[in-house]
């Protein structure tokens, strides 16, 4: 594959080195053509070669007309998705810095253009003369870098060159970043050349310090507290959306205050807060919310791994038997997915109740559906769907105007499961309360086939017989 797209680079070159370029970019015009000269490009970049250039060109401008120009055409030479990011991730790796442009006097000029594209200062980025040679170095960032982390603009690795300073350093990686304040100091880390010593030197920023290869600076300071910390507030509340709160000292009640309290719909028994660890995904579905529309929402798909990872921490060291491990994962699940959501919202107008004391997190997710005016019945009824709620009528009156139980239905196995709390309860075992948004559940009878008993009864028989086999096996012994 290698060679693939070294040879499709080498057409593109051939295709520039037979004066395509210099066709497509000047044309005929006699006088442009006096305006010309030739530059040659050597050294690790994606075309080497001699190629026409304009007087009035400077490094910068040259090399990425040429780079483009490359780029394009060696898109167009493939469909294949692999090929074709294979090829960009080839014509990408160059270096912008370590740069050496050659006179036809001799004189040699370092280069650097992501000096130039950081700080504007031309003296980085020359004019071309007539029979210059640029070379670019070999972009090993494995071996020849130094690091910029910290309190920068712009952290990252950078490609090392002979003489770099921490003033350089600091100048690449874009300054100070402002947010930060009483920066005064950087920590230069540097490791031995066979890896074994690392040496910590702190230093003035300002401090004119020769660096060495593999260098790793850290601006220190004091993270800044002064975060986009919010909730996010839907549903029933006069002024839905964000509200900006404080790293750990707001509490529910202020959020519920400042979004105005909520409407006469608010249903709050059946309203909940999920913490900035649950998953978002079903907001999407349930209420509407796009997960796009949200960009402090973390990304889904890291959320599902660590949902699948803290499954795995959690069932590790624990006596579940197999045959329960599903079961468990599914409450192990629930739980990281709706923390925080069992908080009981009807006691929150309360200042000083316990939830209304709740510290609220950045990312939360408070919602506060509208009542239901209804409850669902579903199952074994000939009527399926929503049912006027009516105060104080019990689960039979709601079964009635379902139309009633169908002929497979199982009444004892009846079951209320609550619209807040997803708590299913028997109203045959046990006294229940139907509030608006509850659901009503009628099971069916288990329909059995010959061939679902003739399964169950050999599965039966085999184990009766083998425990007779193991029985006849001990008498045996036993007997002689």
């Amino acid at each position: 594959m290698k060679k693939i797209i070294i040879g499709i680079l080498l057409f593109v070159s051939s295709a520039l080195l037979n004066g395509q370029v210099l066709d497509n970019t000047f044309g005929n015009n006699q006088f442009l053509a006096a305006q010309m000269i030739s530059v040659t490009i050597g050294g690790s970049f994606p075309v080497t070669g001699t190629f026409p250039a304009s007087i009035s060109e400077r490094v910068d401008q040259f090399v990425t007309r040429m780079y483009l120009e490359v780029r394009e055409k060696a898109i167009k030479s493939t469909n294949d998705p692999k090929l074709l990011k294979q090829i960009q991730d080839e014509l990408q790796n160059y270096t912008l810095r370590g740069i050496k442009l050659i006179r036809a006097s001799g004189e040699e000029i370092e280069v650097d253009l992501l000096r130039f594209r950081r700080t504007g200062d031309f003296k980085y980025n020359p004019y071309l003369k007539n029979d210059d040679v640029i070379i670019f170095p070999n972009n090993n960032l494995k071996n020849n870098f130094f690091t910029v982390s910290g309190a920068v603009n712009n952290p990252g690795i950078f490609f090392y060159v002979e003489g770099d300073s921490l003033k350089d350093a600091l100048e690449l990686a874009m300054g100070i970043n402002e947010a930060y304040e009483e920066v005064t100091k950087a920590v230069i880390s540097r490791l031995s050349y066979d890896g074994e010593t690392l040496v910590n030197d702190t230093v003035d920023i300002n401090a004119n310090i020769k660096l060495e290869r593999g260098d790793q600076i850290k601006v220190v300071a004091p993270e800044p507290q002064r975060k986009n910390f919010y909730v996010l507030v839907l549903g029933e509340v006069k002024y839905p959306g964000t509200v900006p709160i404080t790293k750990n000292k707001t509490t529910l009640y202020d959020v519920i205050q400042a979004v105005g309290g909520f409407t006469d719909q608010a249903s709050l028994r059946r309203a909940r807060l999920y913490t900035g660890n649950s998953l978002a995904v079903f907001l999407e579905k349930q209420y509407g919310v796009k997960l796009a529309d949200q960009p402090d929402l973390e990304d889904v798909q890291l959320r599902n791994t660590i949902v699948r990872l803290e499954s795995m921490l959690m069932f590790r060291m624990s006596n579940v038997y197999p045959e329960d491990s599903s079961y468990f994962f599914l409450e192990n699940q629930l739980r990281v997915l709706t923390e925080g959501s069992s908080l009981d919202f009807t006691k929150i107008l309360d200042p000083t109740s316990d939830i209304a004391n709740y510290i609220v997190k950045s990312n939360d997710v408070i919602i506060i559906p509208a009542i239901s005016h209804s409850v669902f019945v579903f199952g074994q009824v000939a009527r399926p769907g929503h049912v006027t709620f009516v105060e104080g009528k019990d689960y039979k009156y709601y079964l009635k105007e379902a139309g009633g139980l169908g002929e497979l239905a199982v009444p004892e196995d009846l079951m209320v499961i609550k619209g807040g709390s997803r708590h299913w309860i028997s109203p045959i075992e046990k006294e229940v309360k139907i509030e608006e948004g509850d659901y009503i559940y009628v099971p069916k009878v288990r329909l059995r086939t010959f061939r679902t008993y003739a399964v169950e009864y050999s599965i039966i028989v085999s184990m009766l017989a083998s425990l007779a086999t193991v029985a006849l096996v001990v008498f045996n012994i036993f007997s002689k």
